[in-house]
């Protein structure tokens, strides 16, 4: 039986470019995605939060170049807290699925799996679950 779940990722942009940014966002979807089996179909909606150093452009702009064109997506920015990880996209998935909450993967990739330390995130710079 199938229900709405959440998921998390978030990914840190080397540079604030449009390019980076669609390619960034791109590859945090890819992963969640793919570690939850979620398809295009299961999709509900999708909020991306961008740190206030992030001008380029919107994060959800990557979402739709990615394939994700009937799907609603907002943007907003995230609170500006001093030393908090610059150049960072998060997102909140809300998708049905049929896995357990337990079983979600959350996905952080790009050096964000430090914000995140309770997950089991390997040393890798990216494909961190």
């Amino acid at each position: 039986m199938k229900s709405i779940r959440a998921f998390r990722g978030a990914t840190q942009l080397r540079v604030d470019t449009s390019e980076e940014m669609r390619k960034c966002v791109a590859e945090l979807l890819k992963e969640i995605l793919e570690a939850n089996s979620i398809s295009n179909d299961d999709l509900v909606s999708m909020l991306f939060t961008a740190t206030p150093d992030l001008t380029c452009e919107f994060p959800a702009v990557g979402a739709r170049v990615f394939g994700i064109t009937d799907v609603p997506l907002i943007c907003a920015s995230e609170i500006d807290v001093n030393g908090a990880l610059a150049r960072t996209v998060r997102v909140l998935i809300h998708a049905e699925s049929s896995l357990n909450r337990s079983e979600v993967a959350h996905i952080y990739l790009n050096g964000a799996q430090v914000l995140r330390p309770d997950l089991d995130n390997p040393s890798k710079n990216t494909n961190s679950r």
